[in-house]
């Protein structure tokens, strides 16, 4: 569950520095103005800092004058996300690169925020508007949530998580979309935080080549690049990557064995909690088509053979199981770059990738279009 509580409380995480080319006639001369007017402002200054990396760097503090009014000419590299942190009462998040930006805000009224000149600034205002949205959605539901964890209702709890994982997908859909629309503003890269690399990677990938072919030169670029090569190796159409581990009386075991089937490979723990309350649908669905071609590689990320054996005995998995018993740091898991479960690949019987994180209805829903 603290997987999902933590996709549950999402925040803007900026990663990267990213942008594509524009049509018109912008021009790069390293500076930018910023400016402004404020209304009903408490005393104090406004500090200006340059985000990056998830981290923050102060870059200056800007006086405003008696009549509300700033303004600040800022010199920088390349395009960048900057925060303006008004007098401690109002934040504001900026995308800058080669337009001067205009912010006007009164104080009485948090809804006043307006943002004039720089279309990547704009565009991050719509990216930032869309995640508050979703926010507000999921913390209604976060205290469903624990209303049914405190009342230890399991069908309530089950149904609240299909929810939220409708919800996610909902809401991702609706950030490409905004993306689309932004005519290659780099501000679309504050986006990617909702967006699930994993079942998204085509959308990323265009991404992230536009980035590199536009800015070769950024560190930043490099390094997700280099991710996405790195996960290219997992998007569905790719053959998934051999895995070797011992089964629960030390024989080694091949996912490939299991080729000529449709093949979940289900990455779990006897610890684990949710994936304990999906193993009842796995093993219906197993049943109902296992004769049909549909196989199970279990693979555990636990610490104790006499927990993953207990496990598997209590929840009655009658499939194919294999473990090093190394947690997070098993092989598996690092060559299919797992860091939560539970996590799930579907192979076809060729051994290709063909979907990810199926779980509940999803993986109920494609077992029967696949079967059905």
């Amino acid at each position: 569950m603290k997987h999902l509580l933590s996709k549950l409380f999402l925040t803007l995480v900026v990663l990267v520095v990213f942008a594509c080319g524009q049509s018109g006639q912008r021009t790069f001369d390293g500076t930018v103005e910023i400016s402004g007017q404020l209304k009903n402002a408490p005393e104090g200054v406004i500090v200006l800092s340059h985000i990056q990396d998830e981290s923050s760097e102060k870059v200056a503090e800007i006086e405003v004058g008696n009549n509300g009014k700033f303004e600040y000419k800022l010199t920088l590299e390349g395009p960048g996300f900057y925060m303006l942190d008004m007098m401690g009462s109002k934040e504001v998040r900026l995308a800058l690169y080669d337009q001067d930006v205009q912010v006007f805000h009164d104080f009485t009224d948090d809804t006043s925020l307006e943002i004039k000149g720089s279309d990547d600034s704009i565009h991050l205002q719509e990216i930032q508007g869309l995640m508050n949205e979703y926010q507000a959605v999921i913390n209604m539901l976060n205290n469903e949530y624990f209303e049914a964890m405190s009342a230890r209702d399991q069908d309530k709890i089950r149904e609240i998580q299909v929810r939220a994982m409708g919800l996610e997908e909902e809401y991702a859909d609706k950030m490409k979309a905004l993306v689309e629309d932004m005519n290659g503003s780099f501000a679309a890269l504050a986006a990617l935080s909702m967006v699930n690399p994993k079942k998204d990677f085509i959308f990323m990938d265009e991404l992230v080549a536009q980035l590199s072919n536009k800015y070769p030169d950024f560190k930043t670029v490099q390094s997700l690049k280099a991710r996405m090569d790195e996960m290219r190796a997992l998007s569905v159409g790719q053959v998934a990557p051999e895995i070797s581990l011992p089964d629960p009386d030390g024989n080694p075991v091949k996912l490939s064995d299991l080729r000529g089937n449709y093949v979940l490979i289900d990455f779990w723990a006897a610890w684990c909690r949710p994936c304990r309350e999906e193993n009842p649908n796995v093993v219906r669905l197993y049943n109902q088509y296992h004769d049909r071609g549909f196989e199970v590689f279990g693979v555990s990320l636990d610490r104790t053979h006499d927990a993953w054996v207990k496990a598997i005995a209590d929840d009655g998995l009658t499939w194919t199981h294999v473990s090093d018993l190394k947690y997070f740091n098993s092989e598996a898991a690092a060559l299919y770059q797992i860091n939560a479960i539970p996590a799930t690949y579907l192979l076809d019987p060729e051994g290709k990738i063909i979907a990810k994180d199926l779980r509940g209805p999803s993986l109920e829903n494609k077992l029967r279009e696949l079967f059905d």
